[in-house]
């Protein structure tokens, strides 16, 4: 699929600002002591991970990404798409795993569902007569 078929969803950019100004807020405790120098890793890792981590879905798959790494979970392997008590969204899996999609939440699942290719039938449409 071409990256303009591609929904993303990332945490929100503050976080990279926060990293910004912890890093810039670090320098004089780092640059004491030679051996304060790793006292910037924190703030790099906390921007490099604001910038990546997250979930990508197109109609073959979802990407779930984290700091090092990404699980690809093709969408015939998914079972259903719901919502933790915290409003985290939550793929289960037909083979029984279950896994917190990084960055998306409650509200964002009918896009997700979307970026299938499927429609969700229409929450305000009445069922029919009698119900």
């Amino acid at each position: 699929m071409s990256r303009a078929d591609t929904l993303r969803f990332r945490h929100n950019q503050a976080i990279l600002v926060a990293a910004i100004v912890a890093f810039v807020g670090a320098l004089p405790l780092a640059t004491a002591r030679w051996y304060l120098l790793p006292v910037l890793l924190v703030p790099l890792a906390v921007a490099f991970w604001a910038a990546r981590a997250g979930t990508d879905a197109d109609r073959a798959e979802l990407r779930l990404r984290a700091l090092t790494g990404q699980r690809r979970i093709p969408w015939d392997r998914v079972r259903e798409l719901t919502a933790d008590a915290r409003g985290r969204a939550v793929v289960r899996l037909a083979d029984g795993g279950e896994f917190v999609l990084p960055a998306v939440r409650r509200d964002d699942l009918p896009r997700l569902v979307s970026a299938t290719g499927q429609r969700l039938p229409d929450a305000d449409v009445d069922a029919g007569p009698g119900q």
